[in-house]
């Protein structure tokens, strides 16, 4: 890997801002920084082997485009959890689908979009039909103390507009990584047989409407030494989470705090979500945090295996595909 040097870091910083939304962005974005599109392009290829810069594409609030999400708990037979994970993690919008060291074994994200004739609920179901589940348990999250949390229950301020077709489609298009060349989205716009001013038309419009928040480069962050993780999760009296809530964040190992519903088998609501360079340092953090708050009622859950951890692909046709086998066979079983 080549050393980068400041022009590189110039670069990093025009590529991390608001790359412009025209027909030759590199060229404006050596403009920026005094540097010719020939050299910001190769550049940036550069960076992209060495795996600095991860991706070019456009940022969604995912609200915003009428997604609903959910941390999900599930128990299956640890004999079959495998299997019973390999049917949760076929579902396109399963983003992340870890084991866990407890009885509810299964946990995974899961998010639908606002086509999905199925809806949030209706698919968890059917997951945890189709995977066999004994208990599956919705995890929503209510309120967001640090960190950044998709499957917030809230809804999005504003009205909701449904995306067009035109725009849905540049949807699919800009949340890939662009070609490196000098007029990409002509690349892009050939490929799906639409025009190219058609396409940044309704890229602008989707930005307009704060579906789209930037047109950016993903750079690869190092956090050297922090190895394990742990899902801290608390009894809180509901009157008192949002004291608990704000005490927690401040912790510098917090690195995610949020309030989700309880349930009768699940008393828990208030999850704190730590680093570490070893799981005893995890639990050693965890612990700290009860000593501070006088919380005692807690339980440290860690991923003991990975089964899918993915980047949510907005408006897949892979999702239709999935409902399109399941919700007729569901439908004819009822």
């Amino acid at each position: 890997m080549q050393d980068i040097d400041q022009r590189d870091r110039e670069l990093l910083g025009a590529l991390q801002g608001e790359i412009p939304l025209v027909s030759t962005p590199f060229a404006v974005v050596g403009q920026m920084i005094d540097m010719s599109e020939k050299e910001v392009i190769k550049r940036t290829e550069r960076l992209k082997r060495d795996g600095i810069v991860k991706q070019i594409s456009a940022q969604f609030d995912t609200r915003a485009l009428g997604y609903r999400s959910c941390l999900v708990a599930a128990r299956v037979h640890p004999d079959h959890i495998d299997e019973r994970a390999n049917v949760i993690s076929a579902h396109p919008g399963v983003t992340q689908n870890y084991r866990r060291n407890h009885d509810l074994n299964l946990w995974f994200t899961i998010a639908v979009g606002p086509t999905s004739r199925a809806g949030l609920d209706r698919t968890i179901e059917l997951l945890g039909e189709e995977a066999e589940c004994d208990t599956i348990r919705r995890l929503p999250t209510l309120k967001t103390y640090k960190g950044s949390g998709y499957d917030a229950e809230h809804e999005v301020h504003g009205e909701f507009v449904m995306p067009s077709a035109a725009e849905i489609e540049t949807v699919r298009l800009l949340q890939r990584d662009i070609p490196l060349q000098p007029r990409p989205f002509d690349v892009m716009a050939r490929a799906a047989s639409i025009a190219a001013e058609d396409l940044l038309a309704a890229a602008r419009a989707l930005q307009a409407r704060g579906q789209m928040r930037k047109f950016t480069a993903s750079i690869a962050t190092r956090k050297p030494g922090f190895s394990a993780s742990a899902m801290g999760v608390w009894i809180v009296p509901q009157e008192k989470a949002d004291d608990f809530g704000a005490q927690m964040s401040q912790n510098r190992s917090v690195s995610h705090c949020y309030l989700r519903p309880t349930y009768d088998d699940w008393p828990y609501n208030l999850y704190t979500i730590v680093h570490g360079r070893s799981v005893d340092e995890c639990e050693s953090i965890i612990n700290d945090l009860a000593i501070d708050t006088g919380l005692s009622d807690k339980q440290a859950l860690y991923p003991t295996r990975e089964y899918k951890k993915a980047k949510l692909s907005f408006f897949a046709r892979e999702a239709e595909e999935w409902e399109a086998a399941h919700l007729p066979a569901r439908a004819a079983a009822s």
